[in-house]
């Protein structure tokens, strides 16, 4: 009996099909968050909550839209995002230092060990009293809160990096002639660095939580102070909306923070993992 073989696709169809695939797995992925906004407008519809207890979505959007055509947003967007990415830079530079030095110097480690170990699970807002009292209420003092708060886990993700490196590599360095200095740029922090990018990767959304809180407590302008600004003169739209805009801006410091963790560490293991961003 003569056997048809089936056609096999051509370019063009194998495109289609890969370019339909994502379309369906993006709508997928989005598919929660667009039931939660549906039920939103129609639970604020519905005459359940009154409209200052749960100001509809549309009127919400309509709001940031106003916000943005202003310029309030721009404004208020870019000094928070200014204030926790400048916070978290010195996380991420001072945190790595602080836990290399912890890991490979024993007064070092003696010295920064106990301030660690009490540090890290108190929490740290408590000293924005002292903070505010020392500097003021302005971006210095906001930004040295977030620093407190945030460089914590980078400390202690660096640490736990370090030392978990490989006894191995380190022994076969040392056999080929490296050097100190070779051997913590070539093998230690390469091997260290998915762990420590993990570490980056908590901090950096605290960074934005403490700015807002910082904002909401200090005022003046941010997105903080913006939701505070409303919430004193009732405007339930306001709150709403800076709640929306803090929770897109978390959303895409999250993303651009996995894409460059993918990108530093093409030659791991985990970027040949199917991807989840």
């Amino acid at each position: 009996m003569a056997r048809v073989d089936e056609p096999v696709p051509g370019a063009a169809e194998t495109v289609t099909i890969r370019i339909v695939s994502m379309a369906l797995w993006g709508i997928a992925r989005v598919i929660s968050i667009v039931l939660l906004a549906v039920a939103w407008e129609v639970t604020a519809r519905s005459g359940i909550f009154t409209p200052f207890q749960l100001p509809a979505l549309s009127a919400v959007i309509e709001r940031i839209w106003n916000d943005a055509w202003s310029g309030d947003l721009a404004i208020n967007t870019g000094l928070t995002l200014y204030r926790a990415l400048v916070g978290f830079l010195i996380c991420a530079v001072g945190g790595v230092a602080i836990g290399m030095a912890m890991s490979r110097n024993v007064f070092a480690n003696w010295f920064f060990d106990p301030i660690i170990s009490v540090g890290f699970p108190m929490p740290k807002i408590a000293f924005l009293p002292v903070v505010i009292l020392w500097l003021g209420v302005y971006d210095v003092s906001k930004i040295t809160i977030i620093v407190v708060d945030a460089i914590f886990p980078v400390i202690a993700a660096t640490v736990i990096a370090i030392q978990g490196v490989e006894r191995e590599l380190i022994w076969s360095a040392r056999n080929m002639g490296a050097n100190n200095r070779e051997l913590l740029m070539q093998v230690v922090l390469p091997a260290a660095l998915p762990q420590i990018l993990t570490g980056l990767q908590v901090a950096l959304p605290l960074s934005l939580i403490v700015a807002v809180v910082a904002e909401m407590l200090m005022g003046g302008y941010g997105l903080g102070g913006a939701m505070m600004t409303a919430s004193r003169f009732a405007n339930s739209t306001g709150v709403f909306a800076g709640i929306v805009e803090i929770a897109v801006v978390g959303y895409v410091l999250v993303k651009a923070m996995q894409l460059i963790r993918r990108r530093l560490l093409l030659w791991h293991q985990e970027a040949h993992a199917p991807s989840t961003v």
